[in-house]
């Protein structure tokens, strides 16, 4: 194993904090921190450059992809979903947004002592249903249950494998000036979904999430065209931290269109109850991708066909200018920096 790992030694400092905070799970610039400072130099192998959210490998010839992600979002039921089903489309999704089919996954559970047994049968139930719908099995896992007051009802961990095509090539550090921004649907439904059961909004038709499998909609999206380069599903940190992280990763800049980003009325108008930016509020059924110019509105009207991509549209481009960075025209005709999530804007949110 030293060929992957040279060397334990940091140069810089570990982290600017004696602490963990909440923050460094945002999936903003404090978990970026946490990654780098911390988990990288230790954990990550040194040839894996870019940190997509699925990683690639060959077995005798065959290129597969993993990922596993970690499920804590409070409250665990919530109007379009619960916790087991998020589970499984938030694995699904990081599978996907690399171009990876998904084949089998695995899944954990911390049970809090005193948890219902009923609730979690539901949990159970909302998992078997969202893999049926995607069509893939879990088989393995593993239960550990911790004292009263020391969790907080379940926490879900997941793993998946997939299978990539040898001529899909999709990864946040592959983005090119000249790359059409498209996403695939309106922005912060999730994370206002979860804020409205938290903070008792009430609004005249019901926020429900939109978590949902989005590996079908990636499949009609290289059926149009192999031409995308990278591609992330909005999550923490919202739209705004997965276009940074695509930036930082490829070296180019990024300009936004604030007219052209879908946002539905409920949305803006609890983000702004709330003093929230949709930007950087959590989303489970989008994605946002880099795709070529000459074939961008190919793979946008085949986008347009799928259930989960019907408000799809092309949001900005990728440019050479500002390399790093993501700047937004705004609806005034200014210009605003699009910076990552620097804090905890919403805590608690998948």
């Amino acid at each position: 194993m030293d060929e992957y790992y040279p060397s334990f030694e940091c140069p810089l400092p570990i982290t600017d904090y004696k602490n963990v905070l909440l923050g460094h799970g945002s999936g903003g610039k404090l978990m970026m921190d946490l990654i780098t400072k911390v988990f990288r130099p230790v954990l990550i192998p040194a040839n894996i450059d870019a940190l997509n959210d699925a990683t690639s490998f060959e077995v005798n010839g065959t290129r597969l992809a993993i990922t596993t992600d970690s499920f804590v979002v409070n409250p665990i039921f919530f109007p379009g979903g619960d916790i087991g089903s998020l589970a499984i489309n938030g694995t699904v999704n990081d599978l996907a947004v690399t171009g990876a089919r998904p084949l089998c996954l695995s899944a954990a559970f911390i049970l809090e002592e005193g948890f219902p047994i009923e609730d979690l049968h539901r949990v159970a139930v909302s998992m078997r249903r969202a893999c049926a719908e995607v069509g893939v099995p879990i088989l393995t896992g593993d239960t550990k249950v911790v004292d009263r007051g020391k969790g907080d009802k379940v926490f879900i961990t997941t793993t998946g494998i997939g299978a990539i095509d040898p001529e899909v090539v999709i990864s946040c550090d592959r983005a090119r000036p000249g790359d059409v921004l498209i996403i695939s649907g309106t922005i912060g439904i999730h994370g206002i979904a979860i804020m409205s059961v938290r903070e008792g909004l009430e609004f005249d038709t019901e926020v429900r999430s939109d978590t949902a499998p989005l590996h079908s909609l990636v499949t009609e999206m290289l059926e149009a065209s192999s031409d995308i380069h990278a591609m992330r599903d909005p999550t923490r940190g919202g739209l705004s931290s997965a276009l940074n992280e695509i930036a930082q990763a490829s070296g180019i800049g990024m300009r936004l269109y604030e007219d052209q980003i879908p946002i539905g009325e409920e949305v803006r108008g609890a983000c702004e109850i709330l003093g929230l930016d949709p930007l950087y509020v959590a989303n489970e059924g989008n994605l946002v991708a880099c795709v070529g110019r000459d074939v961008a509105e190919k793979v946008l009207a085949r986008m347009r066909q799928h259930p989960l991509g019907r408000e799809a549209a092309i949001i900005g481009e990728v440019v050479e200018d500002h390399p790093g960075m993501v700047v937004m025209k705004t609806r005034i005709g200014g210009s605003r920096v699009v910076d990552m999530l620097a804090g905890e804007q919403l805590p608690r949110i998948c």
